[in-house]
């Protein structure tokens, strides 16, 4: 059988953070001329996400399980959301910061009570599930997930081009007495009244007045920003005597899939982190890569008085497999200017490199290396701002 994958990079930059950005790259076993073809029949779908509520303020991270979803055998076409009001009308970033929305798969036996709604736990831990990731490449379940975007949601295109399809519900894949579900993780910030907006959705722990996290474990005196300040109910710092009221939010989601058949073609998602330190190793077997996505990393302020500073941070990833770039598009938050995504495609002896576009690039099947370069314009506790060149 031929090998088809797709590989999608998610990367976000958030003051320390970098989280998921989108690239969709098909790694190929055959040709473009042994395609079949097919007369497209896209379906839509829009769906709501449960509510969570926010005041001034205030965070929302939830979890919420067995979402709404297309079922059966079907191939993914689209997934985009954005976050609305209980009247269905867009809800603006500058009121509602939407740090970031990841959907995720999983197989939930039969038997088992679906938990419906955030419980305080991250992944599902209790047996009767498991969780079905991503082609990689982090390790165990980190960046797992299917879709994801966060701010740069609203038009921002997901569409993946015919032939092409992320199959999902094959019912050969699902193991005995289970059923494939699907759950939403939404971060939401709310900024309406703080004192400071772009520190409140970088997370900065000092606006948060907090020294601890979620959890109750004690946060590092040099952790400045990040995950770790900003967990579901925390409360970032108002304007004195500022009042709002509180709103009801969802996400919604636009779903687009065609029913399955013999000439789709299967792609698999890959997800690339910039901090992985992945190393490189040989065994009896051949080729061993570890991988250690951190998803966070700190970037250092320019020094007292320089205008203009750049902050470089790369990353190259093997990907033991090669194929046609479909799709790509950056994961970025606030500051962030622009990314890059290069690849070294590395036959027995020789080594060419190319620099991979969104449609329709091509790698042979062989080890391909890949770095991503971000660009962004960083801010300066001093509440001043540099522009940084970011590269990842």
């Amino acid at each position: 059988m031929d090998s088809w994958i797709l590989i999608k990079i998610l990367l976000q930059i958030k003051m320390g953070l970098i989280l998921p950005l989108t690239i969709l790259m098909l790694i190929l076993g055959t040709t473009c001329g042994a395609f079949g073809k097919r007369e497209s029949k896209v379906k839509t779908a829009i769906f709501l996400s449960p509510k969570f509520e926010l005041g001034p303020g205030s965070v929302a991270n939830k979890y919420d399980y067995d979402i709404d979803f297309p079922r059966g055998h079907i191939a993914l076409k689209s997934f985009n959301a954005e976050v609305i009001d209980e009247l269905g009308n867009p809800v603006p970033l500058h009121e509602t910061y939407l740090h970031h929305w990841v959907v995720a798969r999983y197989y939930e036996a039969k038997h088992v009570a679906t938990h419906t709604r955030y419980d305080g736990h991250r992944e599902l831990h209790q047996s009767g599930h498991v969780m079905v990731r991503n082609g990689g490449i982090c390790q165990r379940d980190v960046l797992g997930q299917y879709f994801g975007l966060g701010s740069e949601t609203r038009g921002t295109a997901t569409d993946v081009p015919d032939p092409f399809g992320i199959v999902v519900g094959d019912p050969a894949e699902i193991p005995e007495g289970y059923e494939e579900k699907w759950l939403v993780n939404i971060h939401a910030i709310d900024t309406r009244g703080v004192v400071d907006k772009l520190g409140c959705t970088e997370c900065r722990c000092d606006l948060y007045n907090v020294t601890e996290d979620e959890y109750g474990r004690p946060i590092r005196s040099d952790y400045k920003g990040g995950l770790f300040c900003c967990y579901d109910e925390s409360q970032c710092k108002l304007r004195e005597g500022f009042e709002g009221p509180k709103r009801s939010l969802y996400l919604r989601y636009t779903v687009k899939w065609v029913d399955w058949d013999k000439f789709i073609v299967p792609v698999t998602i890959y997800i690339l982190d910039v901090t992985d330190t992945v190393k490189i190793a040989d065994d009896s077997s051949g080729v061993v890569l570890e991988h250690n996505c951190l998803t966070e990393y700190d970037v250092e302020s320019c020094s007292s008085g320089e205008k203009e500073c750049l902050h470089v941070k790369r990353t190259r990833v093997p990907v033991q497999k090669g194929g046609y770039v479909i799709y790509g598009v950056a994961h970025q938050h606030s500051g962030g200017t622009g990314s890059s995504l290069y690849g070294k495609v590395m036959f027995n002896t020789a080594v060419i490199l190319v620099k991979l576009g969104i449609s329709n690039s091509f790698f042979s099947p062989c080890m391909v290396c890949l770095q991503i370069e971000n660009y962004s314009c960083k801010r300066v506790f001093n509440n001043d701002y540099s522009c940084k060149s970011l590269s990842i």
